[in-house]
């Protein structure tokens, strides 16, 4: 498949959807006092709302590559978007707390495996030795969120009401998927392939250790994210418009991070850039601890956590390079696992701060689960290898 004008465009799309997702994600964590007054909840009641989104995300990686094994990509994810849409337009309409989080959990279905395959077909638009460039540029739809949806939609929360803040995103993401059905060129499925043998990802120990990375490398990024705005509230005087900027300073820093992993990983092949990436993020997490009680630094740092997580890009190609004939299964689980991240992080962290080690835990806490990610890619390559090594020999006495 060649780069056009039309894969430029249906990127573009795709980048819309991801857009759409991003601030729906992260709005809502900012939206939670509204909705959690409005409905007569407490916060933590409220934090079930947060929780079912993730929780959807997991469960619906492996049910949403399944169901699109067979389909072209440019119907299925149109057909994802399309849904998404629908639901957080219906989230905004819900009127108390089971009927909301039952709407999140529905929006968070999608959620893998939109991102998932969209990543891929991306990719393949591109010619071989730009697919990280491809994927990266889908997933500029979710830091570019950051610094437009996410305040937007915060904004239409406080200014006239939260269920605008739900609403925002889907109505983009409809918009989204008519663009899609519209600008993306058709690509057949696969008629051959068999929803079933998707699951054969998640019996490969490649792909696995993979996701693991993710899973646990990527909990350091959540763990300082989740509580940086309380610690900057907790330990400085800072002025109301602290908080905004230091959550547009998050959205710039992963765009520009998100572009320029995708380089990194060109220039530097998968290995080197994802052990560049956990590096990067280890040091700005470390960052992160050493300067909370200053509010302009804190906002630097929020910069930094992010330029520097770049990660998710030499994963996702790796994965691709992994998985076989089961892509989908490992797309759309690759993103399930940032979400198990996204669990794994904020729980240590708050477990750290539970025990009274301050507000500069959240930061080590994150270098202790990206120092461990680090391990755990280190035994991924390996395992790799052994793998490789092994096919090799077969190849070899079968051809003997």
């Amino acid at each position: 498949m060649t780069s056009s004008p039309d894969y430029r465009a249906a990127i573009l799309a795709l980048a819309l959807g991801a857009f759409a997702i991003g601030t729906s994600e992260f709005a809502a964590m900012g939206l939670l006092p509204y909705f959690a007054a409005d409905l007569m909840l407490s916060e933590p009641q409220a934090g079930h709302v947060i929780s079912a989104y993730a929780l959807g995300v997991v469960v619906g990686a492996p049910i949403t590559a399944m169901l699109g094994a067979r389909l072209p990509r440019r119907r299925y994810l149109a057909a994802l978007m399309a849904f998404y849409g629908v639901v957080n337009l219906a989230a905004a309409v819900m009127p108390g707390l089971a009927t909301l989080t039952g709407m999140r959990f529905l929006a968070g279905l999608p959620h893998g495996g939109f991102l998932g395959v969209a990543m891929l077909y991306a990719a393949d638009a591109l010619p071989v030795g730009q697919r990280a460039r491809g994927a990266a540029r889908v997933l500029l739809g979710l830091t570019v969120a950051n610094i437009f949806g996410v305040p937007l939609a915060g904004w239409m929360g406080q200014a006239i009401g939260w269920r605008w803040g739900f609403a925002l995103p889907g109505v983009i993401a409809l918009v989204s998927a008519w663009l899609i059905l519209r600008v993306a060129p058709r690509v057949g499925g696969n008629p051959d392939a068999r929803p079933w043998d998707e699951l054969a990802a998640l019996r490969n120990p490649r792909v696995l250790w993979v996701l693991a990375v993710g899973a646990i490398g990527f909990g350091g990024l959540f763990a300082v994210y989740a509580f940086l705005t309380a610690a900057i509230l907790a330990t400085t005087q800072a002025p109301g418009y602290v908080i905004p900027l230091t959550l547009a300073a998050f959205g710039v820093g992963g765009t520009l991070g998100t572009w320029g992993a995708g380089r990194l990983t060109e220039i530097l092949g998968i290995d080197r850039a994802a052990y560049v990436s956990l590096a990067a993020m280890a040091a700005t997490q470390g960052f992160a601890a050493l300067v909370v009680g200053s509010w302009p630094l804190m906002v630097v740092s929020s910069f930094l956590i992010a330029a520097g997580a770049g990660l998710v890009i030499p994963l996702q190609t790796r994965l691709m390079d992994v998985a076989g004939s089961a892509q989908n299964m490992a797309a759309a689980m690759n993103h399930a696992a940032f979400n198990a991240a996204n669990a794994l992080g904020p729980f240590l962290a708050g477990l750290a701060l539970a025990a009274g080690w301050g507000w500069r835990a959240p930061g080590l806490v994150g270098v202790a689960l990206t120092a461990a990610g680090a391990v755990v890619l280190t035994i991924a390559i390996r395992q790799d290898r052994k793998a490789r090594r092994r096919t090799e020999r077969a190849a070899a006495a079968t051809a003997g």
